[in-house]
Order: structure tokens, then sequence, then C-alpha cells
């Protein structure tokens, strides 16, 4: 009968819900296996990291060196062709090499003070596609913080399936408290990142205590107004350092209250869900395989959904790529579905 049952169930249910034959209730032996995590951890330890948060670590580094060698090439050939330009630009210059680099700082961090403007065809032409590329580098992280918000709450699902409740709520209390903590560090660095571009400007550009901390404020907040701004060459020596790393580190700043602001969502309707009352109709909901009773994997798919963290496309594609490496049509996966090449490996 049981395995009679599994074919009638979908490729999901009949590999999740039902991987093991199944008893009835009164044959049910007093220690039975976890259904779902007894096949998802197999081999993984509760603190042992997943092989899936593993993957997306690596690839988080692999991102940061794309980004970080994509704004390299940007700058490094935007100084090439405004060093190139320099006699078509007009402003308040000092040293060539200095005000090309500096120019590229504050048009990639739409600062644009305006003490250095382009005066040619030429020249306004190369800012115009210079700018938009600027724009494009902006999109490349924007993206790149959306994949990391999506591996981060992937990285939690995964390792909700190997804990239990308690210490499901553990970890989300601990990712929570991490998160501020790191926004509380960037917030102290870019404290610093004020308190030392006001001293340069006072120091350095002899402007007022009023009018530098006005200039951080404007430059920090990319206004730009260009009534104040950095016009020796020590000066823009030091904005060149101190605009980038300021711009990231209030782009990192706002990543981290977003990352907050996700997650205090989430906890919210993760307790909201683990905590609401079932109901024959919450049961009945449940219920993958219509069999009138629900069974643990059944119920943490339920509970998934309803916290939001898989949608009920995300299962049918999920039936979807179990349908298609189930090559012998069991409704289980064998070392026989495996491909030729994979079972020489193994």
């Amino acid at each position: 009968m049981a395995s009679e049952d599994a074919k009638g169930k979908g490729p999901l249910q009949a590999s999740l819900v039902n991987p093991t034959p199944q008893t009835s209730m009164t044959d049910a032996p007093t220690h039975r296996s976890d259904p779902l995590t007894g096949s998802v951890s197999r081999g993984t330890s509760n603190n042992d990291p997943s092989p899936y948060s593993t993957s997306n670590s690596r690839k988080s580094h692999q991102t940061l060196k794309l980004v970080a060698l994509v704004l390299a090439v940007y700058l490094g050939l935007g100084t090439v062709c405004f060093y190139l330009l320099e006699p078509q630009m007009t402003g308040h210059k000092t040293n060539e090499i200095i005000d090309a680099v500096y120019f590229c700082i504050v048009t990639m961090a739409t600062v644009g003070y305006g003490d250095i403007v382009p005066n040619s065809v030429l020249s306004k032409l190369f800012v115009c596609v210079f700018a938009f590329a600027g724009m494009a580098l902006v999109a490349l992280g924007l993206t790149k913080a959306v994949d990391y918000f999506m591996k981060k709450q992937a990285d939690l699902l995964i390792n909700a399936l190997h804990m239990d409740q308690n210490a499901s709520e553990a970890k989300y209390e601990k990712n929570y408290k991490a998160v501020k903590y790191k926004c509380l560090v960037v917030i102290i660095i870019i404290l610093m990142l004020m308190i030392a571009g006001t001293a340069v400007l006072a120091t350095v550009e002899k402007l007022d205590l009023i009018d530098a901390f006005y200039c951080v404020s404007v430059t920090i907040t990319t206004l730009g107004y260009g009534d104040k701004s950095f016009k020796t060459e020590r000066g823009r020596i030091f904005a060149v350092f101190w605009i980038l790393t300021s711009t990231i580190f209030v782009a990192q700043f706002l990543c981290y209250i977003t990352e907050l602001h996700v997650q205090r969502g989430q906890r919210k309707l993760v307790k909201q869900v683990l905590s609401q009352k079932i109901t024959n109709k919450d049961l009945e909901a449940a219920d993958l395989d219509k069999d009138k009773s629900v069974e643990l994997a059944e119920f943490i798919v339920d509970r998934l959904i309803k916290m939001e963290k898989i949608s009920e496309d995300d299962i049918a594609d999920i039936k979807k790529e179990f349908g298609k490496r189930d090559v012998n049509k069991s409704n289980t996966l064998t070392e026989s579905d495996l491909p030729q090449s994979t079972q020489a490996e193994n």
C-alpha cells in the first residue's frame, strides 16, 4: 500500500513528505527518524555550516572582487581620459593628475561640486558617457546588494531545515544582533570620517568650523552644492580617498538599515506563524497528499509558505526539477538517476 500511495503523489510529496514506507499509527515505532531532516541533514551536523552557506560565502567574495575590479578599471580609464582632456576643462585647477582623479571621484560619487567642469564638445560628451557608466556601476552594486539579501534568506531557510523551533529563533536573534552590531560600527566609522573631513577642511582649506561641517555634510549626502569644496592640492589628495571611503560606508549603512528592517519584519512574521493556533482548515491546507494526516515534512512546508520563505511557485519549480532528475519515474531519487559522469566520480 505504501508504494501505491507513493505513486499517487507528486514528485515533491513522494520525495519530501513520504521518503520512507509508512506504517499505521498503532504499528509506529517509539523512536521514528525525522522524515525531512533525516534526509536533508545527512552527513551534516547542526553546528556545521551547510554546503549551500559555504558556497554563498565563496560567491560573495567573488562578487566583492568583481565590483572592486570594475571600480578600479572605471576610475583608471577615467583618470587617463580626463588627464588628456585637461586643457578642455575649466575651473579651479591644481595638479593635472590629482585634478583628473579628483574629478573622477566627484563625478562617480554624484557630488558634482562644479569647481572643475568640461568646456568643449568632446569633454562634455565624454563626461556624459562617464556619468552614465557611473550609474551602471551603481546599478551593479545595487544588484549585488539584492543578491546578498536573497542569499541571506536562502541561508536562513536551509539552516531552518536543520534546527528545531527554539534553535531557529535563536539563530534569527543572533543574526539580528550581528547586523545591529555591524550597523553601529558603520555609524561610528561615518562619524569619524565626518570629523576627519571637518578637520582637514578647517586646517588645509582654511574654512571655519561651520562651513567645514557644512561642506562635509553636503558631500557625504552627495548634494554637492559647490559653494564650498576642496581647492588646494593637499585637500584634493585627501578628498580622493575621503569621498570614495565615505560613499562606500554610507552605502553600507543604508544596506544594513534595510537588512535590519527586513529581518525585523521576518521575525515578527515567524513568531506570528509559529504561535498561532492551528484549526481544521489549517490542517486541510497543510495536508499536501490529502491522506487526512499531516506529517512533519508537510507541516514544515506549510509553515515556510506562511512565513513567506517559499511560495507555491517555488514548490512547483522544485517539483519540475525533481521530475527532470527522476529518470526512471519512481518518485524517488537513487544513484541510478544520476548522470554516468557523476556516478563515476562517486
